[in-house]
């Protein structure tokens, strides 16, 4: 049964090209399914994917809900069981799917969550009351996944050249986006620039320990920032600035969209610049701000 979840996951990467976090989601999603349905505790002990029908189905749902997980979290696992069986009848391992009458729960829209521009200011600037290579790279990366909108796994894979600095006012930077062969240019202002050559050519060449490094964003130890590194970057400074509300690296994407809509961007330059496939999911950001307009 392992055997099959890995060739789904196989097929994620090679055919359709999803990215490293998705596949990851979907391998934590079916690795807690097949725990399930082979735990003697839960008494399902299913030795073949034949075994498992509809209503094991729906008794997990049950189990998950019971457990305390959220309808969005419910729903996200019901989706990759739900694509898992649909992989294996297209490859003739069950003649039925048992999840084509199944239901999905119903998750609650969320808008996303933007903050104001003077709380986005409070927290670019906070890096400036400290000193040191640290300091000069917290403020870059900051500006840079504000003023860029770029999701945390694009921001921490950068690499120096994706960086082109035209002149000393115009650049750009190229953002690789969830799918490998999809990138974009993303145009950098003047303001920007000159905090991106500052961490460069000052804080970078501190922390870089290997010449051959070309991660644009090192921590402590030279190498490559990750994802949490970043996230508890941004919590150390929204603490300090005295923000109460729950501020993500995600919140600053959210606000530049928000914030670039109300200054007159139109849907479509902002798409463009956040590297969304379909305008469908840009066009959230202009019930945030009719939200904010109610307020």
């Amino acid at each position: 049964m392992n055997e099959q979840i890995q060739g789904f996951l196989t097929f994620l990467e090679e055919e359709k090209k999803y990215a490293d976090n998705t596949i990851a989601a979907y391998q934590n999603d079916l690795n807690q399914f097949i725990h399930y349905v082979t735990d003697d505790q839960e008494k399902v002990q299913a030795e073949s994917w034949t075994e498992v029908g509809k209503s094991t189905i729906t008794d997990y749902i049950g189990h998950l809900k019971n457990n305390g997980y959220s309808s969005s979290t419910v729903a996200r696992k019901v989706a990759a069981i739900k694509s898992f069986f649909h992989f294996l009848v297209a490859e003739s391992v069950i003649k039925e799917d048992p999840t084509y009458t199944l239901d999905s729960p119903k998750v609650k829209k969320r808008l996303p969550k933007a903050i104001s521009p003077a709380e986005i200011d409070r927290i670019l600037n906070a890096p400036a009351e400290e000193n040191g290579p640290k300091a000069q790279r917290d403020m870059a990366l900051l500006e840079m996944l504000y003023a860029s909108g770029m999701r945390v796994t694009e921001l921490v894979s950068l690499d120096t050249t994706d960086l082109d600095f035209a002149t000393d006012t115009t650049g750009s930077v190229r953002v690789r986006g969830k799918r490998a062969n999809k990138e974009r240019e993303i145009p950098l202002t003047g303001h920007t620039l000159s905090i991106l050559k500052n961490y460069i050519h000052g804080g970078r060449e501190q922390l870089a320990h290997d010449p051959n490094e070309n991660a644009l964003f090192l921590n402590n130890r030279g190498q490559r920032l990750t994802r949490q590194g970043l996230w508890l970057i941004i919590k150390h400074y929204v603490e300090a600035v005295g923000i109460s509300s729950e501020v993500t690296p995600h919140t600053l994407r959210h606000s530049f969209a928000a914030h670039k809509l109300s200054q007159g961007k139109s849907l479509q330059d902002i798409q463009k610049l956040l590297g969304h496939a379909n305008i469908s999911t840009t066009q959230v950001y202009a019930h945030i701000n009719q939200d904010n307009e109610k307020k």
